[in-house]
């Protein structure tokens, strides 16, 4: 008995010893609401401010060049006159902050990417007062799988999927796109979407801009995008819904609310000399 006591004991003492295992922490996540998603006459948008910014800059408005006009390829806006109207959301995507008014048309257009911004009138620090704030753009490529909310202001509705891969390059009518982000299917954007910022719910930043989907299974025609691969192979997806990347604009703003096409890493297309 008093063997068994030993060995019962021993037992007791090298299962208390034993190293205990814990569960792989969940990742990391942000509660993606509507603060800083802006609405505009049939389209979406947010203020987006770079990593490094001052509360007295004048805060830019991000959405796509479509939502400006349907440019030709090739064509780049800079600096442009505007007294463009937005209205500024509350997280709650209920209750209206107020509006911020454009007062010029920094940049914009549809080569290579879809993307325009706007300086408002207001600063980052004024925007805050207001109750809203400014979303931050990523300066990384983002990843495949990651979960993102892509946050109409249009439609004051959020959409939740998965970055499902990066398309070579993205055709629809006239226009190609580089390097787009495609969603999963969960992610049923519509008309109205058009320059939804993209959020990375695991960092809370922008990491692309909402642009278009394909509706009807048709092949590169407008609203109907087709992917190309490096070999010329075309694919389309019917449902599917796409993003463009807004890593490469990071470099661009150098503060004051501008967009310096020549600064080191920006990725933006210059216009023609």
């Amino acid at each position: 008995m008093r063997h068994l006591v030993a060995v019962l004991a021993a037992f007791v003492l090298s299962v208390s010893a034993a190293p205990v295992y814990a569960a792989p922490a969940a990742p990391p996540r942000v509660e993606v609401d509507f603060s800083g998603a802006v609405s505009l006459d049939g389209c979406s948008g947010s203020v987006v401010r770079p990593p490094a910014h001052q509360p007295s800059d004048p805060a830019l408005v991000m959405t796509n060049g479509h939502c400006v006009r349907f440019m030709d390829p090739g064509v780049v806006v800079v600096d442009q006159p505007s007294d463009r109207k937005f209205t500024l959301l509350a997280g709650n995507g209920e209750d209206e902050l107020g509006k911020l008014r454009a007062d010029t048309l920094v940049y914009a257009t549809m080569t290579g990417t879809d993307v325009a911004l706007f300086r408002v009138t207001a600063t980052y620090g004024e925007v805050e007062a207001m109750g809203g704030r400014a979303l931050e753009l990523a300066a990384e490529h983002p990843g495949t799988g990651i979960d993102i909310g892509v946050v109409s202001g249009y439609w004051r509705h959020i959409y939740s999927c998965e970055v499902d891969g990066y398309v070579h390059e993205l055709r629809e009518g006239r226009w190609s796109w580089k390097d787009s982000m495609r969603y999963t299917e969960d992610c049923r954007t519509r008309g109205g979407t058009s320059g939804s910022p993209v959020v990375d719910v695991a960092t809370g930043k922008v990491v692309a801009v909402n642009n278009t989907g394909n509706e009807d299974g048709e092949r590169c025609t407008d609203n109907n995008p087709c992917e190309v691969d490096e070999t010329g192979e075309v694919t389309v997806r019917q449902g599917i819904g796409y993003a463009q990347q807004t890593y490469q604009i990071v470099p661009c703003l150098t503060g004051g609310g501008r967009v310096d096409l020549t600064a080191p890493g920006c990725g933006l297309q210059k216009p023609a000399a």
